[in-house]
């Protein structure tokens, strides 16, 4: 039974009402990340009364988070973010139910996660599980609220529904390709403004919640891009073509056998990556030397020998490497594995080259 004073101002909203709010509480939203985008769409969708809520995450809380991470606490560093995310989100309405999926999305999983709802927010923070996300959500016909930010910046669209005429977008349609992963840095290294993540997460709560009870316009078939540095808001068409170069998934079968990190570029078919386990155990070999690719005045800085050349002099220094044994780290793992390639194509086969999976963040934790 619905708690009215709990939801007693939703109820008094005009073409909202009753309906609007049993609506809720009978709906089925998975949440996939619960980091800067994800806390406020969950706090915010928990508050209004969804009454069935998946979190899926497999990470774990870093300091470096709780600048934009507002669900979290100093004292949760290093406690998985589904599990607290869960627990304050049942402090604040013990009348939802909420499932915790603490385990990394990928082929073999998606399509039994995706089939308990009937509606999908993308939270995360990579190329790899999006197009993983929009691919199986377009296959499935499941409606996706999508959400990005970089800097300052950052969009929310909504995938999946048809128009009058029939038409429908997906990601594929506003960028039918993968960028090169030298091309769109990521909040580890580029920054993010906390608030910034606040917006965005809020901007998708309120189209799940207008979707689901049927008022107002949604993003349907349209972009929404916000820059907080002059508050510019620009409202663009999606496409409705896809025109890609390279082949995509075209049913649930293909899915499950892409190899997502591979088709955005985050791999490669010569790729070796190491974990933070084994960094210090294969730095002490014979012959091995790390490299670090971040630039200078970036922190932290390493507590072990190592050799500091910024990716954006890697190609031309690559001869003066004298050992056979290379391991390449950055921060956040993707600036290493285009420092890994570049040494590849420069060097050769002669010379074993890796990087490390997750860079200096992983690292620490």
């Amino acid at each position: 039974m619905l708690d009215l004073e709990r939801y007693d101002r939703q109820l008094k909203l005009h073409g909202f009402g009753m309906e609007g709010q049993q609506k809720l509480a009978s709906a089925r939203v998975l949440i996939i990340g619960a980091g800067g985008l994800g806390c406020p769409v969950l706090q915010y969708l928990a508050a209004a009364g969804v009454g069935n809520i998946g979190i899926v995450d497999d990470d774990v809380i870093a300091l470096s988070n709780l600048q934009r991470q507002v669900l979290y606490t100093t004292n949760d560093v290093g406690k998985l973010k589904a599990e607290v995310a869960s627990s304050r989100l049942r402090s604040m309405n013990p009348d939802i139910s909420i499932r915790v999926i603490s385990e990394q999305m990928n082929t073999k999983n998606i399509i039994e996660l995706l089939s308990d709802y009937e509606l999908i927010v993308d939270c995360t923070d990579n190329f790899p599980t999006r197009y993983l996300i929009d691919d199986a959500c377009r296959l499935m016909e499941k409606t996706l609220v999508f959400g990005a930010i970089y800097q300052y910046e950052g969009q929310v669209a909504v995938f999946n529904i048809p128009n009058d005429e029939g038409l429908k977008t997906s990601y594929r349609n506003l960028f039918p390709e993968p960028p090169r992963p030298s091309e769109v840095p990521d909040c580890n290294d580029a920054g993010v403004l906390g608030v910034l993540t606040s917006m965005i997460g809020t901007i998708q709560a309120t189209e799940v919640i207008k979707l689901i009870t049927g008022i107002g316009n949604s993003l349907s078939n349209k972009l929404l891009t916000i820059n907080l540095l002059n508050y510019q808001t620009i409202l663009l068409d999606i496409p409705a073509q896809i025109t890609s170069s390279i082949a995509y998934p075209t049913s649930l079968a293909d899915l499950q056998l892409t190899d997502y990190n591979l088709h955005c570029g985050m791999k490669s078919e010569r790729s070796e990556t190491i974990c933070p386990s084994s960094l210090y155990e294969m730095a002490n070999l014979p012959d091995t030397v790390i490299i670090d690719v971040r630039e200078p005045g970036e922190y932290p800085k390493l507590g072990f020998p190592h050799l500091a050349i910024p990716l954006s002099n890697l190609t031309e220094k690559a001869t003066q490497i004298q050992q056979q044994n290379i391991i390449v780290i950055c921060q956040s793992g993707k600036r290493s594995f285009i420092g890994m390639k570049l040494l590849h194509e420069q060097l050769g086969k002669a010379y074993k080259i890796s990087h490390l999976d997750g860079g200096i963040n992983n690292l620490k934790e």
